[in-house]
This record gives structure tokens, C-alpha cells and sequence, in this order.
């Protein structure tokens, strides 16, 4: 229930017939051209919008989003980035800053920014409508780049994850997004889009930031691209990826092989031929449905959401505060009963599934049977 890598499941036929084929002909490292990759980038670049015209492939979502960090900086001649105060997008020395801004009790790096994430469930300010409280998490986005501008920082950016999955996949007010990326092309900033978790069919649409509404100057990808295979991407415009290779001369040894081509191309087939799109958005739907039917009888599930194949199960007390320690109990408690998920979100009391896209409606039965037991009886 928690295993977004093998998104074509595990030991998948396809991938591995096309890996072991592959690995028994030829591969070579990326310092080599061959026309696998021309034809797996493409394809990728086609499922995009079309202001996304060139790729870069890496290995992992971490060097993914150092690429994409870099892009945006390079591009603009900036260096101030904002992000959410309860974000993760990767572990390099230069990412993790953004992880490390929105952390209580550490200091802030002077070229990053955390502004509050925007949610409904536990909004920043009560009593608001939707379009209110979205522009109040606006403001914070305009104050930040205020900052930025007083304390002589060039502003760069803004990067996020497209549904804010690790902030607790929150239901977001208004057009928040779409009015964001705005504000920051007003700034002349780029809008960065983490696909990572949010991508590859696992919000209901083939990318988070369709089903968010906006479209964002720069995307990361990465987990699910090669089904287990180290494969990740950054997607941006022809200009802003020519920019970033004259000043980097960026390279990586494994990232864009015949081995990593021929697997991503077989991940993109087995999305495509078993309709993994349509299915995300339906057997994801039932899930919440069925779980939001539980919720009434029970007050410690304070909320559910989510999109796609990707749902969050807001865990609280009987006085509706957040229980982290009911939400690690519960956890175990399904391990018990052969289902895996984690704890998660800013307040680590949500309650994360995300299962690989090959999950039908027959283990969604399975798992609300456990869920059910473990509620009733744990």
C-alpha cells in the first residue's frame, strides 16, 4: 500500500524481459548517442505540455531536483528559491536546504524561503471561503519574494511538489497553484513542479500538475520511471536546458543508457496497453469513497483525501488534534495483517497509501476488510 517504485508492479514481465534483453545486447554510458533514448525521450516529452521541449535524464529524484534547482537559477540569473514549510525533494547538500527551511528550529539558508503550505483541513487563518483563504497563502508567496528583494537576493523560483505529498497531500483552497506560478512569473521566477511521487499517472491524470491546474517552467521526475531501475528526468524548455549545459557541462554515466531507455519504454508501455491511467483514477475514487463512508462511524479518521492512487487518512484524537502515535499504532496494526503503509505529512499523523498502479479494486476490498478489523478491534 506504500510502494510507488514498482508502479507496473513487481518483477513485471515487460520490464524485465526488456532489461534482460537489453543487458544481453549492448549498453553503453551516456557519453555514447543511440537512438533508444531519442525515441524514450520523446515519448515522455509528448505526455507533457508543450512548453517542456528538452530532457535531461539522472539516476535518482535527488539529482532530478538538483538539475531542475540549478536550471531555474541559471535561467533567471537568480538565486532565491521558495518552498513549503514542510517539503522534501531530495538529500544533495543543495536540496535538502529547501527541507531543512521549513524545519522548526533550524535556521533558515538565506537563498530559500518556506512559506505555509496551503490546506483546508487546518487552514492558516478559519472562517475563510475558499478563494479568501487561498489568496491569504498567496500573500505568503508575495511576502517572500519581498524578502528577497529587501535583503538583495535575485529571485529565482518557487519549487513544489505538485499535489504536496509529503506535506500531507493536502486539500489545496482555490487556484492556488495556477495563481502562484502567476506571482512568480510576475517576479520573473520559474514555477518548478516535483512530479516524482505526483507523476506518472498517480494523481488520476498522467502528471499532478494537470490535475492541480497550472503549468510550471521546469518538472522533476523520478520512482516510478524505470519500475525498481534507477531512471529519473528533468523536462524544460529547449532554451532554459541550453542555458544549463553551457554553464554546467553537466554529465552522468548511467542516466540516459540503452538499458535505461529500453526500461522506460517498457514502463510507458505497460501504463498505455493496461490502461493504468483510467484505473488510477477509478479504483482510487472507490478507495476514498469507501474510506469517507468508514469515517463517519469513526472521529479518529479526521479527514480523508487525495486524487488518483494516492490517498491520506488524516489521524486525530477524540478532541480532533493530531495523533501521530494512533497513526504509528495503526500502521503496525496493518503490517500484521499483510499491508504496508507509513505514517507521513507535516504532523507525521497521516496515514499515506499510495500503491503501485497494478492495485485493483479486488486489493482495495482486501485492504478496507484489514482497515475495518483493525479499526474495529485494534
Amino acid at each position: 500500500m506504500y510502494n510507488n517504485v514498482p508502479c507496473v508492479g513487481h518483477a513485471n514481465p515487460r520490464v524485465v524481459a526488456a532489461m534482460t534483453k537489453q543487458m544481453s545486447t549492448l549498453n553503453v554510458h551516456s557519453r555514447y548517442l543511440h537512438q533508444g533514448i531519442l525515441d524514450y525521450a520523446e515519448r515522455l516529452l509528448g505526455l507533457h505540455h508543450p512548453g517542456l521541449e528538452n530532457i535531461i535524464f539522472a539516476c535518482t529524484g535527488t539529482e532530478a531536483s538538483e538539475i531542475a534547482l540549478m536550471t531555474a537559477r541559471i535561467a533567471t540569473k537568480g538565486r532565491g528559491i521558495i518552498c513549503t514549510d514542510a517539503t522534501y525533494h531530495g538529500n544533495s547538500s543543495e536540496v535538502i536546504k529547501m527541507a531543512i527551511a521549513g524545519s522548526s528550529g533550524k535556521p533558515a539558508h538565506a537563498e530559500f524561503r518556506a512559506v505555509p503550505f496551503p490546506q483546508k483541513y487546518r487552514p492558516i487563518q478559519d472562517g475563510l471561503d475558499d478563494d479568501a483563504l487561498c489568496d491569504v497563502y498567496l500573500d505568503k508567496v508575495r511576502a517572500a519574494i519581498a524578502d528577497f528583494e529587501r535583503n538583495n537576493i535575485p529571485f529565482a523560483g518557487m519549487f513544489v511538489c505538485s499535489i504536496l505529498a509529503n506535506e500531507g497531500l493536502p486539500d489545496i483552497p482555490g487556484s492556488f497553484m495556477a495563481k502562484a506560478t502567476a506571482i512568480v512569473h510576475a517576479a520573473g521566477g520559474l514555477m518548478v513542479a516535483d512530479e516524482v511521487q505526483a507523476g506518472f499517472c498517480r494523481s488520476g491524470d498522467f502528471w499532478g500538475y494537470q490535475t492541480m491546474g497550472f503549468t510550471p517552467d521546469i518538472v522533476c521526475m523520478g520512482k516510478p520511471m524505470g519500475n525498481g531501475l534507477p531512471l529519473s528526468a528533468m523536462a524544460a524548455s529547449a532554451d532554459h536546458v541550453a542555458a544549463f549545459r553551457k554553464a554546467t557541462r553537466y554529465f552522468n554515466t548511467f542516466a540516459s543508457s540503452p538499458l535505461q531507455a529500453a526500461v522506460g519504454m517498457a514502463v510507458l508501455d505497460e501504463i498505455e496497453n493496461r490502461d493504468l491511467l483510467r484505473q488510477s483514477a477509478a479504483v482510487g475514487t472507490y478507495l476514498r469513497d469507501e474510506l469517507t463512508l468508514l469515517k463517519m462511524d469513526n472521529p479518529v479518521m479526521g479527514d480523508v483525501r487525495g486524487c488518483g492512487l494516492f490517498t491520506g487518512i488524516d489521524w486525530v484524537t477524540k478532541d480532533n488534534q493530531p495523533d501521530q502515535e494512533g497513526a504509528v499504532a495503526m500502521a503496525n496494526q496493518l503490517k500484521e495483517k499483510g499491508f504496508l503503509l507509513s505514517n507521513a505529512g507535516a504532523l507525521k499523523n497521516v496515514l499515506k497509501v499510495r500503491p503501485p498502479l497494478v492495485f485493483e479494486k479486488e486489493h482495495a476490498d482486501r485492504f478496507l476488510d484489514a482497515f475495518k478489523a483493525v479499526i474495529k478491534y485494534g
